[in-house]
């Protein structure tokens, strides 16, 4: 076990290139795979890559989420998840919030919302084939489609999406503390209002029984609101991107895109494998705070120390994935982290799963000659995002 170093290095290592690791990330943390390093705010940390180290981090009860809610943690993003956010709390808190919403995203209740998305995904490519392309498909289905679908299971009004895309947008931007708060605070304004209206006029969707949820211990006003900031940004950004870096990689990659098409049972598969291999966050995720002492890796992480783990390097640990530089759709286990794992695991994995799945789908059975309508090196991308994803994404078939 040793102590730690002097040399602390300034995190992110370099800019976001696409969807690429870093390649200063690979070799540092190839050699170092707990490192000390500069966070953007707040401070000092430990960057985990290594997968086993990663699942315990994720894990573990000793690295806290709630004890990284304040200001002053040091961490990768502008503005920290509040107290009272399910992404910053630890049972039984968490447990508690948890409980009340999981049976809405349970795999039962995902694959009853599957015709629904079907319908969506169908009218989405109906309309953009009868405009022609070349279209963006960002505009016409990567961004429409998960939007669509998480406001229809809270009971969002369809002529306020556009209102929760910009104000998601600004939610997770990485480098601006006052956009970022600004968006969470407009966002939960609206929801709070959402919410009262649901408490005057009781609905089936899943705000309003939230809101008519007066049993033992109901969550409290701020508690609602702030569930219903995470879902939303859950629900939106991270499958809107990812949508759009599947079909990205598949189209700059020719021969899995013949694959899927040939056979189209591969897909559940190929999202999976794709999940794995792309890195969807820019950045490590959200920090967590040690509460005693506790070896990690060979090296000696102290109560008090916030420590960070990067997803999308675990996703490529050798000692895990065979071959983890290749994307095999026939891979036989993908045990990928992309969700995170322990009990922080995505609570809207299941539905980003089917989104994700329903789209390949479509898309290979229909548009089978579909291509970018741009060289890849022209296409713009992203940035100052806790996401990854293409700006826009032009298509013809």
């Amino acid at each position: 076990m040793t102590a730690a170093g002097e040399d602390v290095r300034a995190y992110p290592f370099g800019p976001v290139d696409r969807l690429d690791l870093d390649p200063a990330l690979v070799e540092i943390c190839g050699e170092q795979p707990v490192l000390r390093v500069r966070l953007p705010f707040g401070g000092d940390g430990w960057l985990v890559t290594r997968y086993a180290d990663v699942r315990t981090v994720l894990s573990d009860p000793r690295f806290s989420r709630a004890a990284a809610a304040g200001p002053h943690v040091p961490r990768t993003v502008a503005v920290a998840p509040p107290a009272t956010s399910i992404m910053g709390m630890d049972p039984p808190d968490h447990t508690r919030l948890r409980r009340r919403v999981m049976r809405a995203f349970t795999v039962r209740s995902i694959e009853a919302l599957r015709p629904r998305i079907q319908e969506i995904v169908n009218g989405l490519v109906d309309a953009m084939t009868e405009e022609g392309g070349p279209v963006d498909l960002t505009t016409v289905l990567t961004w429409p489609l998960p939007i669509t679908v998480i406001c229809e299971m809270l009971g969002v009004p369809p002529a306020d999406q556009d209102r929760f895309t910009d104000w998601v947008d600004g939610l997770l931007v990485l480098d601006d503390p006052d956009q970022s708060a600004r968006a969470r605070r407009q966002l939960g304004e609206y929801l709070a209002e959402l919410i009262d209206r649901r408490r005057g006029e009781p609905t089936d969707d899943l705000l309003g029984e939230l809101a008519a949820d007066s049993g033992e211990d109901p969550l409290s006003e701020e508690e609602l609101i702030s569930l219903g900031v995470s879902l939303l940004s859950a629900g939106q950004e991270a499958t809107a991107n990812q949508i759009g870096n599947f079909v990205y990689t598949l189209l700059t990659r020719p021969d899995l895109w013949r694959q899927l098409v040939a056979d189209p049972s591969l897909i559940p598969r190929a999202v999976e494998e794709l999940s794995r291999f792309i890195p969807i966050s820019a950045t490590a995720g959200f920090t967590r705070v040690a509460t005693e002492d506790v070896e990690l890796g060979g090296q000696l992480v102290r109560a008090g120390d916030a420590v960070v783990a990067e997803l999308g390097m675990a996703n490529r640990d050798a000692d895990v994935f065979e071959r983890p530089e290749e994307i095999d759709f026939h891979r036989e286990q993908i045990p990928h982290v992309t969700f995170g794992y322990g009990i922080h695991h995505c609570l809207g994995a299941q539905l980003a799963r089917v989104e994700l799945r329903v789209v390949l789908e479509v898309l290979v059975t229909r548009l089978p000659g579909l291509g970018l309508a741009v060289p890849a090196d022209r296409l713009a991308w992203r940035t100052e995002r806790l996401i990854r994803g293409v700006a826009a994404l032009p298509v013809r078939w």
